[in-house]
């Protein structure tokens, strides 16, 4: 297999990159060399054609590497079996890369997201219908324009290369070398031991959490490259219903040192102005606007080869990478300091103080 990674260098892309090479694929990446540049050094990574440049044609030599590329492997009669487009966050970016690309590739393959629906109150399936925006031409990308922006790239994809795209939605991608530490929180967190703030909704067991481990994803991306397969899958996982009781129980079997769980009533940490989903990374408050929230279907990416490994192994892993690179994490990135999510220590002795003192 011949392929070629759009972005390399981040969290997704080395293990695409790593995974890739472990089978002998014949792997060109092209980035902007600005995110970790050094993660594809050394030897390990001769063989790698890593090319630089950017995204946006408008910016600095823009595809100028790839478009040498391309006019080589045309001269040469060459294609790539796949293009994994795992940087694709504007429309436009997007139709001029997949455009270029069109002639030497088999497969486009775009790394979307589930936030593509924005309503979460519908458990979505591939066949939901995609959040839209107003402006179409709105590059700008916020918590509102994050998914309608990424649904016109996948359209912008199947415009450029029709009958060969592949779009793939994950959810929450986690696990080692993620640096937005939304997932991460739990097992530092639970790894510290004591008492550990955990929120309680009204019925706990109607809770549904979805993540997808980083190696996860690419091997499924791989697979999907591999076996030819086109059309839309959401990659999340695990493969059962997995409740934040659940979760978190299953983090503290496989990390901790001796934890109790403070349940708190999601009712009164909202009162509290405890923020779900940053403030307290995962929770997403029970109600009719979040009854599809951590319900979306993976039935299909499950029959397409997904395979989700244990909970356990990700949680062991995460902190094991969030271990070895908190020292060198810039200062002001302790947990709750607006940097990053979850809560401070301070703050949760706070409120476990003020939750005990309500319930005595």
């Amino acid at each position: 297999m011949r392929i070629l990674i759009l972005g390399g260098t981040g969290f997704l892309g080395p293990h695409l990159v790593d995974q890739a090479l472990a089978k002998g694929w014949d792997v060109t990446t092209f980035n902007r060399g600005k995110t970790d540049p050094g993660r594809l050094a050394g030897d390990r990574y001769a063989k790698v054609r890593q090319l630089k440049g950017d995204r946006d044609p408008k910016k600095g030599d823009g595809l100028k590497a790839l478009e040498a590329l391309v006019a080589e492997m045309t001269k040469a009669g060459e294609r790539f079996d796949a293009v994994i487009d795992n940087s694709s966050y504007v429309p436009r970016i997007t139709k001029a890369s997949a455009e270029l690309l069109a002639p030497v590739t088999q497969m486009y393959q775009l790394v979307s997201t589930v936030s593509v629906w924005m309503d979460n109150s519908i458990a979505p399936d591939e066949s939901t219908p995609v959040a839209t925006l107003d402006d179409p031409t709105v590059e700008q990308i916020t918590g509102m324009t994050y998914g309608p922006l990424k649904a016109l790239c996948e359209q912008a994809a199947e415009a450029a290369c029709p009958g060969k795209t592949c779009v793939v939605r994950p959810g929450l991608i986690v696990g080692p070398g993620d640096d937005t530490r939304r997932f991460t929180y739990w097992p530092a967190r639970i790894a510290r031991g004591g008492k550990v703030l955990a929120p309680r909704a009204p019925k706990p067991d109607d809770v549904r959490v979805q993540f997808i481990d980083v190696r996860d994803l690419a091997a499924f991306q791989l697979k999907l490259a591999a076996d030819g397969h086109q059309g839309t899958y959401i990659a999340n996982g695990p493969e059962g219903p997995l409740t934040m009781e659940e979760m978190l129980a299953g983090i503290k079997a496989s990390v901790s040192d001796p934890v109790e769980f403070v349940w708190i009533d999601e009712a009164w940490l909202l009162e509290q102005q405890v923020a779900p989903w940053m403030g307290l990374p995962l929770w997403i408050p029970q109600g009719p606007e979040y009854a599809g929230a951590g319900r979306a279907n993976i039935s299909k990416a499950l029959a397409h080869g997904l395979q989700c490994r244990p909970l356990a192994e990700t949680a062991r892993d995460t902190l094991a990478d969030y271990l070895e690179t908190k020292p060198t994490l810039p200062a002001g990135t302790d947990w709750g300091s607006g940097r990053e999510p979850g809560i401070s220590e301070a703050r949760e002795r706070e409120l476990l103080e003020k939750w005990a003192a309500r319930s005595s």
